[in-house]
């Protein structure tokens, strides 16, 4: 079975620190299933390493509604990044027939269930991030690691 995954779970250097968060249980996943690697950031045209962001004014889904902003601590609007990297998994996880994806817990692209509440305090709410919430709307299940 193909299972996209985020990047960062299977050790690329792709995080807005510019580390990454392996994953054993997802990079064991390859042995039985063919993995695609993605990043929704980069693909959506951030560096890396690049300033932390949080969504403020809601979650993943009040960014596609346009309801919400995705923003650094400095207050520079990243959201039109965010919507051109879910757009990019998305249009992925379709012409691959991709069912699953596994997506890094409490990112502001890839959280599923929660995510950080848009003050850079470390603060958690329920919600997902921009690409999740772009993936959910198709019916793609989505794991969050």
């Amino acid at each position: 079975m193909k299972i996209v995954v985020s990047a960062c779970l299977i050790g690329k250097n792709c995080r807005y620190d510019g580390g990454n968060s392996k994953n054993l249980k997802v990079i064991n996943r390859s042995k039985k299933d063919e993995l695609i690697p993605v990043c929704p950031e980069e693909v959506g045209g951030l560096s890396t390493p690049r300033p932390a962001v949080e969504i403020v004014g809601g979650n993943g889904d009040d960014v596609l509604d346009g309801k919400a902003k995705v923003l650094t601590s400095d207050g520079e609007d990243k959201t039109a990044e965010f919507i051109k990297g879910a757009q990019y998994v998305l249009e992925l996880v379709l012409s691959e027939g991709v069912r699953k994806v596994i997506l890094k817990a409490r990112s502001p692209s890839c959280g599923c269930g929660e995510i950080y509440d848009g003050t850079f305090s470390s603060t958690l709410i329920s919600g997902d991030g921009v690409t999740t919430a772009l993936l959910k709307r198709h019916g793609i299940e989505v794991i969050s690691m």
